[in-house]
This record gives structure tokens, sequence and C-alpha cells, in this order.
């Protein structure tokens, strides 16, 4: 199991052949406050790396959540959708937005692992 972060705040957990798992971070998590509303993609749709995929919003702001790979959505957390909290009180774990199916697995070559994204989080 392998765990990838963007300069954008989300990670990215990859396991075999397996969909990968998509979230946003602890960091982002306090930046926001608490979740009150999470907008995920559309199951079936495939997005470009960089591209909106959603929206998470918290009593402070509004946020937009990047798909940080290329590739096709192939499921949402419905328990998210109908408990936003999920989102701060386990961003890691049960708050995790979507999974989706990898076009090019080399694109995580290009993000950062923890220790990385600890470094920049604290400078962001």
């Amino acid at each position: 199991m392998s765990v990838k972060y963007t300069q954008d705040h989300e990670w990215i957990q990859t396991e075999g052949d397996a969909p990968s798992v998509v979230g946003i971070t602890v960091h982002a998590q306090d930046a926001l406050g608490d979740v009150v509303f999470v907008d995920l993609p559309e199951v079936g749709r495939s997005y470009n790396a960089g591209e909106v995929a959603g929206v998470v919003e918290s009593v402070k702001a509004a946020a937009d959540v990047y798909m940080p790979v290329t590739g096709e959505v192939v499921e949402v957390n419905e328990a998210l959708r109908g408990d936003p909290s999920l989102a701060n009180t386990d961003p890691l774990g049960t708050g995790w937005f979507f999974k989706v199916r990898l076009a090019d697995p080399s694109q995580l070559d290009a993000m950062m692992d923890a220790t990385a994204y600890d470094a920049f989080s604290q400078n962001a």
C-alpha cells in the first residue's frame, strides 16, 4: 500500500490493481474547519489530473477537491455524503471521498510522499 499527496492537499492511496482511494488531508480539514457538505463526483465519469472533481464546504469556506490523477471514478463514499463531518473526524480513513481507476499509474511518481508533504504543509 502506498499513499501520495498533492499540493492541493489531497491524498491518494494505492494498493496493487485495486481502485485508488482519494480524500483530503488532515491539513486541509484543519484549514477548512467543520465540514458541513460535500459534493462528490459522478461514478463512471473520467477526469484529467487537476480537474475539479468535487467540493467540500465548511462553516468557514468552500474548497474544490481536485482529481489527483487521470482516471475514472468507480465509487463515491455515500457515508461521507450522509455525514460530512467524517472528513474532520477521520480524513485519512472513513472520511475518504471517492475511488478512482488510474489511467496512468506513473502520475503517482510526481506526487509527494508523507515526509515531503509534511514539510510542504508546514510552509503552506
